[in-house]
């Protein structure tokens, strides 16, 4: 098992891409913190995912938008399992609309959770893992931070943002053997996209060389190349995760 006493703390993960890397961590032996805004849901899925593969996993709720939530999640950790090996950062919300139609309000909460968010993180994480001498640290970023998207300004500044963190921290990083790599993934199978109607998904895979829109498992196992052993020699990376799209 390629996570074996490793210990993970996921944001964002009692659903979606989240509830994905998790899943698959735990299937290689990771112990894991979800965490999530919604405790509750955040608490049933460390719940299945206990029972489904044995492996130990508590649920601790944070809005990444405070960093006092951050350092809780990271004590949590340190609590339970007197380490942090990885951090993923996953949490992410959109609020959509053009540019000269978007509230402040709307600019601000996503830059807030999307941006400010993972600064909050990395900086709660960092502080062990540097006395540790280890880490490995795993932004989710977006196709859209390096294309752009018409009506997500917001949304793809966060998450070019991201990617310019994610290249800061693996370069601040370095010395204390703390890998920093990014995945950038595009247009995904999730809740979201389900709501979508077969017209719209259609128009969305003509721009898909691979013409088919991605799983959440695709993102959960290049997060846990990044995580694993078999990413020793890489960090500051932006892997695309986007059936083509963008190149």
């Amino acid at each position: 098992m390629r996570l074996q006493s490793k210990t993970a703390v996921i944001t964002g993960s009692a659903q979606g891409i989240g509830r994905s890397i998790a899943e698959v961590f735990a299937s290689e032996g990771a112990q894991i913190i979800i965490s999530d805004i919604n405790v509750e849901l955040a608490q049933k899925t460390a719940d299945e995912i206990k029972s489904k593969y044995g492996v130990e996993i508590a649920a601790a709720a944070a809005n990444v938008v405070k960093l006092e939530d951050c350092e809780s999640l990271v004590n949590a950790s340190l609590d339970k399992f007197s380490k942090i090996d990885i951090l993923v950062n996953n949490a992410g919300i959109t609020k959509d609309n053009l540019v000269l139609r978007m509230s402040e309000t709307e600019w601000d909460a996503v830059i807030a959770v999307n941006l400010k968010g993972v600064f909050n993180c990395i900086k709660a994480a960092s502080k062990p893992m540097l006395k540790a001498r280890q880490g490995r640290i795993i932004n989710i970023a977006s196709v859209v931070g390096q294309t752009g998207n018409s009506g997500q300004i917001n949304y793809s500044a966060s998450k070019g943002g991201v990617i310019a963190m994610t290249k800061t921290c693996a370069r601040e990083f370095a010395s204390r053997n703390i890998l920093v790599n990014a995945i950038a993934p595009g247009f995904i199978r999730t809740a979201m996209t389900d709501k979508l109607t077969q017209e719209q998904k259609d128009a969305l895979s003509v721009n898909i060389p691979l013409a088919r829109l991605g799983e959440a498992s695709d993102i959960a196992k290049a997060a846990l190349f990044f995580a694993s052993g078999d990413s020793s020699y890489i960090t500051g990376h932006v892997l695309a995760v986007n059936g083509g799209m963008y190149m």
